[in-house]
């Protein structure tokens, strides 16, 4: 890119800074110097490739959504939080929401995730251990009570019974007196991650798919403002993938349900804005910077280029941003604090929008409180302390995070061109299906994860407090421990709340629900029906299964 060109940028950028809105905040370092919102080549320079990198809030965004960076907005703290019973899980959000935090994100326990009830025989020993037990809309109600829904933005991280937490999740609303049109938030329903890495699925992929289109239906027409998809590499990453990989992987499931919103007659420009993304920030601190920025660029390009889209929005890849539970020591757990600032400063430095913290105990338990403050405290650090706020991608323009950038998004491309060649009809939503048909998706993980390790086991990696430097003065931590006494209970509530409800009512739903799922006609209005009348999630899963049986994992060797 030649000089005037670079100069017509810069003008543009300063056009729309200028406009746009700015906290009030002090914009200097620490020394008192002021720094300007964004740097870019010196006046007159000629930069060869510089329309790739170019200016924040402007195509192909690889430095950033916003000409203001943070300086208009910081990112949300949203701390992943769910343990026990939804009371004790309340007490933590209240927690979160009083000491700073920005927005909530449910974690829920094994149970939940597989669409059973706590009272299920497959749940036994299970309930509210990974997170919270959430049984019906009641529960919901419990879970949010003193939180006004319409006020926070809500992250759920669920996929496979995505679809009827959701719906407990509005009656919840309803039940509050919150207008549902202006609600906001994300609920994950990203199933193709499922059978690629975290293998949390309930049917076959064609009916989670169906109610996922009906979900981005509902979503576009209903509730605009609400994301009902956030597409995961976090949990790609975690089974052991590249960041590349993650990155490719992550980005070719978004192009899928691109092309699933575009098969339902939806318009591009005004679905794709409620598609977010949910990355790993790993402990490569530069390599994870450049898969953010690359990222964006991917996303921006084969929107416009490939889908179609011309609304600016639909083209922006907002994505939350969680650190590396697998990077974890259970050995010398506080050095995990160093771990989790490290890598909270690359989806910072990144330009995530959202951010959770792991905590440090997280590799031995769920967060104690003094934990959970802890990871707090660091993103606060981080926002109010250090300046990184102060200027927009303040590492672009480096000549390693540049070409680490490149790399990444090149070794990106080749995937998506191996992806489609799978296919049979030259979409990216075939090739994903025969990938995950063929093991594809799970051997390449696989793989890279047996390399990694052997570099540990012959010492060209290391661990810090695990393969060297592990002579230690710390002591054991006091961990957080879930009583038995969680599961009796919430055993005992979901009882008399069967007792108590209109069995008939529960009845009819279902059966409406049902005949829904057998017509092309939209499944969330039923099911709301369904989740109002108190029936459970195992119940609503469970005639689902009936009618479209179970996904069972093909044995491969």
């Amino acid at each position: 890119m030649n000089a005037e060109e670079i100069a017509a940028g810069r003008a543009r950028w300063q056009a729309r800074y200028d406009t746009a809105r700015k906290r009030d905040a002090d914009f200097t370092t620490l020394s008192g110097t002021a720094v300007d919102p964004v740097y870019g080549p010196p006046p007159g320079a000629d930069v060869p490739g510089f329309e790739r990198i170019g200016w924040p809030g402007e195509y192909p965004y690889t430095r950033g959504l916003y000409p203001t960076g943070y300086r208009g907005r910081t990112w949300t703290i949203r701390q992943f939080a769910g343990f026990g019973s939804a009371q004790q899980t309340n007490e933590r959000y209240k927690m979160i929401l009083g000491a700073g935090g920005g927005g909530l994100s449910v974690a829920f326990d094994m149970p939940t995730l597989m669409g059973r009830d706590s009272d299920d025989s497959q749940s036994l020993g299970e309930v509210g251990h990974c997170g919270v037990a959430i049984d019906s809309a009641t529960d919901m109600d419990v879970l949010f009570d003193g939180i006004d829904l319409s006020a926070v933005t809500t992250s759920m991280t669920i996929s496979g019974p995505a679809v009827p937490i959701f719906c407990m999740y509005l009656v919840a609303a309803e039940r509050q007196g919150a207008d549902l049109s202006t609600l906001d938030g994300t609920l994950q329903t990203d199933i193709f991650k499922e059978y690629i890495a975290q293998k949390e699925w309930l049917f076959d992929p064609e009916p989670h798919l169906r109610l996922i289109g009906d979900l981005m239906e509902y979503c576009a027409h209903q509730i605009p403002r609400y994301k009902p998809l956030s597409v995961s590499g976090y949990h790609i990453r975690e089974a052991g993938s590249t960041a590349a990989q993650e990155l490719a992987y992550t980005l070719a499931d978004g192009f899928g349900y691109v092309e699933l919103g575009l098969s339902r007659g939806l318009d591009v420009n005004k679905f794709a804005p409620g598609l977010s993304f949910f990355f790993d920030a790993h402990l490569d601190f530069f390599e994870e910077i450049a898969k953010f920025r690359a990222a964006r660029r991917i996303w921006a390009r084969w929107l416009r280029d490939v889908y179609g889209a011309t609304d600016e929005r639909a083209l922006w890849l907002r994505f939350h941003t969680q650190t590396a539970g697998v990077s974890l020591t259970a050995q010398q757990p506080v050095n995990n604090v160093v771990r989790t600032a490290v890598e909270a400063l690359a989806a910072v430095l990144g330009g995530t929008n959202s951010l959770h913290t792991n905590a440090l105990d997280e590799t031995l338990a769920l967060p104690t409180d003094e934990s959970a403050e802890i990871a707090l405290r660091t993103q606060q650090v981080l926002m109010d302390e250090i300046g990184v706020t102060n200027v927009a991608d303040p590492l672009g323009g480096s000549w390693y995070v540049e070409a680490l950038t490149d790399r990444i998004e090149a070794e990106a491309e080749e995937i998506f061109a191996r992806i489609t060649a799978m296919g049979s009809d030259g979409t990216i939503t075939s090739g994903i299906l025969r990938g995950i048909e063929d093991g594809w998706f799970t051997g390449q993980i696989a793989e890279a994860a047996f390399t990694y390790q052997q570099a540990l086991e012959k010492g060209l990696k290391h661990v810090v407090g695990v393969t060297r430097h592990t002579s230690t003065v710390t002591r054991p931590l006091e961990i957080l421990r879930i009583s038995h006494e969680v599961e009796l209970e919430q055993r005992e509530v979901l009882s008399a709340r069967r007792a108590g409800r209109d069995k008939a009512a529960v009845d009819a739903a279902l059966a409406r629900m049902v005949a829904a799922a057998r017509s092309d006609e939209n499944m969330i209005p039923a099911m709301l029906d369904a989740a109002r009348a108190e029936a459970t999630l195992g119940e609503i899963c469970d005639a689902l299964r009936a009618e479209w049986g179970v996904y069972h994992e093909p044995a491969r060797f």
